[in-house]
C-alpha cells in the first residue's frame, strides 16, 4: 500500500515537460553514441536513416558514394522503429565473403522473394538453395551449348538488321523531326530479343511503327510495381495489396496478363513438340523453353511442371530485358561525352569490316555488313569501353543478401541473422580505393594492360554479380551489347539532343530518369 502510494505521490508530480526533456535527453545521448560508433551515415533513433535517405533521395547513389568513401567501405543502415537492419557495403574482400566464402549463409532471403513473388514465382532470379542450384544447373547447361549459342547470334543480327536498323532508318528519312528516345528504342530490342531467345516468340515491339504490345507493357509494368516494393515500408504495399488498391491493384493486373502470355507460349510449346517438322530447324528449335521441353521427353527421370517451365523463362527474361539495353544507353551517352573514346571504336569497327572485305574478297556496302561472331570477337576496345560505361553506371546499382544466420566478416564487423547486406555496386565503381585517383573518369585504357585486355577480379566488378551466382548469361549480354553498338555505329553516329537533364532514374534499374533522346547522322565507316 505504501508502495502504491509513493508512486501516486511521484507520477502526481511529474509535468509533461519533465517528460518532453528525459526523452530528449535520451534522444541526445543516443544520438551522440551513433556519432561516435557508427562510421557512415546518422542514423537516428527511432526514425533511423529516414531524415537522410529523405534528404539525399534524388542524388542517392552519389550520396550514398561519399558515404561509403568517408566510413571506408562500410556502414550499418536502420530503418525505421528498427526496422531494415544491416550494413552497405563496397568492400572487394566483404563481397568475396558474402558472395563466395559464406555463400550458402548469404542467400537472396525472404525480403527479396516475396516482393517479386507473384511475378517470378520460384524461377531462377527468385530462388534458393537446391531450387536455385538445379535451376542454375540446367540454365548452364543449355545457354553454353554451341546450339544456344549460334542460335541467339542468329537471332541478334536478325533483329538488329531485319528490326532496329530498319526503325533507325525509317526514322532518319522521316520528314518529321529526326529525334527518339533511345531508351524506349533499346528496351524494345531487348524485350523481343530475349523473348525469342527465352521462349522463342518475338512479340513484335520493333515493328516499324513501334506498337504497343500487351505482353510487353504488362511486363514492364509488372516489373516496375515489383520494384516500387523495394522503395516503401513492407506495411505500406502489403496494406495496398490486401486492399487491392493503386500500384498493388495494376500488379496484379499485371502479372495476370504476364502469366496468362506464359501458360500460353508453354502449351503451345509442348504441343509443338509432338508435331513433326518439315526442316531441320523446325524439328530442333533452339530457343530455353523447348530446349528444356526436349531435355524432359530426352530423360524420363526430368519432369518439369507447366508452372516450372513459366516461372523459369520470365525469370530469364526480367534478367535479360533490362540490363543490356540501359548499359548500352548509357554507353552511348558516355562516346557522345567521350568522342576520343568514340574515334579508337570507330577505327576498330573500320579494321573489322576491311578485313571482313578482304576475306570474302568483293565489296560490301555498310547496309549489308553483318557481323559475324569472329568479328565481335575482335572489338577488343569496344568491349573495354562496354565494361567502363558498366563500371560508371552499373544497370543494378544496388544489390542485397540476407543472413541466415549470425555471422562475422573477416575485419570483426558483425552481421545478424535475418539482416541485409546491401552492396553498392554504382558506389564500387567510383571510389579511389578500389580504382584509383581517376576513378570518375570514363577510360577503357585502364582495362589493358601492356597492351593486352585484362579482365578485373570479379569481386570488384560485381556487375554481373559474382561468385556461384554469376550470371549465366553474361556472354550473351556482351555479345548483345557489341553487336548492337558496332552495327549501330558503322552507320550512324547518334547524337544526343542539347538540353537534356541526364540523371538516373531511382529505382533499382538504373534508367535514365528522362530517357536519352537522339538523332542519328548517317555515316560512311571502314573505306566505303
Amino acid at each position: 500500500m505504501e508502495i502504491t502510494n509513493f508512486l501516486t505521490t511521484i507520477l502526481n508530480q511529474i509535468q509533461i515537460s519533465d517528460i518532453f526533456l528525459a526523452l530528449l535527453g535520451l534522444f541526445i545521448v543516443t544520438y551522440i553514441h551513433e556519432k561516435l560508433t557508427n562510421k557512415g551515415p546518422t542514423i537516428w533513433p527511432i526514425i533511423g536513416m529516414i531524415p537522410s535517405l529523405a534528404h539525399h533521395f534524388h542524388e542517392i547513389h552519389e550520396w550514398n558514394t561519399k558515404a561509403l568513401e568517408k566510413s571506408g567501405g562500410s556502414y550499418r543502415v536502420k530503418g525505421l522503429f528498427g526496422g531494415f537492419r544491416g550494413i552497405m557495403i563496397a568492400d572487394p574482400s566483404k563481397i568475396e565473403y558474402i558472395l563466395k566464402t559464406k555463400f550458402k549463409n548469404f542467400p537472396k532471403g525472404k525480403y527479396y522473394r516475396e516482393r517479386f513473388g507473384e511475378l517470378l514465382g520460384n524461377g531462377i532470379f527468385n530462388s534458393d538453395d537446391d531450387e536455385w542450384k538445379e535451376q542454375r544447373r540446367i540454365a548452364t547447361s543449355e545457354m553454353h551449348t554451341t546450339r544456344f549459342v549460334v542460335y541467339s547470334l542468329r537471332t541478334m543480327q536478325s533483329l538488329v538488321h531485319d528490326k532496329l536498323l530498319k526503325v533507325i532508318e525509317k526514322q532518319v528519312n522521316s520528314s518529321k523531326e529526326n529525334t527518339m528516345d533511345l531508351q524506349e528504342l533499346l528496351l524494345r530490342f531487348t524485350f523481343d530479343n530475349v523473348c525469342v531467345a527465352a521462349f522463342g516468340v518475338d512479340p513484335g515491339c520493333l515493328a516499324l511503327d513501334l506498337p504497343e504490345i500487351p505482353f510487353a507493357k504488362a511486363f514492364e509494368e509488372a516489373t516496375e510495381y515489383s520494384l516500387f516494393r523495394f522503395l516503401v515500408p513492407p506495411v505500406v504495399w502489403k496494406t495496398m495489396r490486401f486492399l487491392n488498391v493503386s500500384k498493388e491493384r495494376k500488379l496484379k493486373d499485371a502479372v495476370k496478363t504476364v502469366h496468362e502470355f506464359a501458360e500460353t507460349t508453354v502449351k503451345n510449346r509442348k504441343a509443338d513438340s509432338n508435331k513433326p517438322r518439315g526442316n531441320k530447324f523446325d524439328q530442333d528449335p533452339c530457343d530455353l523453353l523447348s530446349r528444356l521441353i526436349k531435355m524432359q521427353d530426352q530423360q524420363q527421370t526430368t519432369k518439369f511442371s507447366d508452372k516450372f517451365l513459366k516461372d523459369f523463362c520470365i525469370s530469364f527474361i526480367l534478367a535479360g530485358r533490362d540490363t543490356s539495353s540501359v548499359a548500352l544507353v548509357w554507353f552511348f551517352w558516355l562516346l557522345h561525352e567521350n568522342p576520343s573514346v568514340e574515334n579508337k571504336i570507330l577505327r576498330e569497327i573500320s579494321e573489322v569490316v576491311l578485313a571482313q572485305r578482304a576475306k570474302y574478297k568483293h565489296e560490301q556496302s555498310n547496309s549489308n555488313i553483318v557481323f559475324q561472331a569472329e568479328d565481335l570477337e575482335k572489338m577488343i576496345y569496344l568491349q573495354a569501353a562496354l565494361l567502363e560505361s558498366l563500371r560508371l553506371y552499373p544497370s543494378v546499382p544496388i544489390d542485397f543478401k540476407q543472413a541466415k544466420e549470425d555471422d562475422v566478416f573477416p575485419d570483426g564487423m558483425t552481421i545478424g541473422k535475418g539482416h541485409r547486406v546491401l552492396y553498392h555496386v554504382y558506389a564500387m565503381g567510383r571510389l579511389k580505393s578500389i580504382w584509383g585517383e581517376d576513378c570518375s573518369e570514363f577510360k577503357p585504357e585502364r582495362w589493358f594492360k601492356d597492351g593486352q585486355f585484362v579482365p578485373e577480379n570479379q569481386f570488384k566488378y560485381v556487375v554481373f554479380n559474382a561468385g556461384p551466382r554469376l550470371c549465366v548469361g553474361k556472354k550473351f549480354a556482351y555479345t548483345q551489347m557489341k553487336m548492337v553498338a558496332a552495327s549501330i555505329l558503322l552507320r550512324y553516329r547518334v547524337k544526343v539532343v542539347e538540353g537534356q537533364v541526364i540523371v538516373p532514374k531511382v529505382t533499382t534499374t538504373l534508367y535514365m530518369k528522362h530517357g536519352l533522346h537522339v538523332s542519328f547522322q548517317p555515316r560512311q565507316l571502314g573505306g566505303e
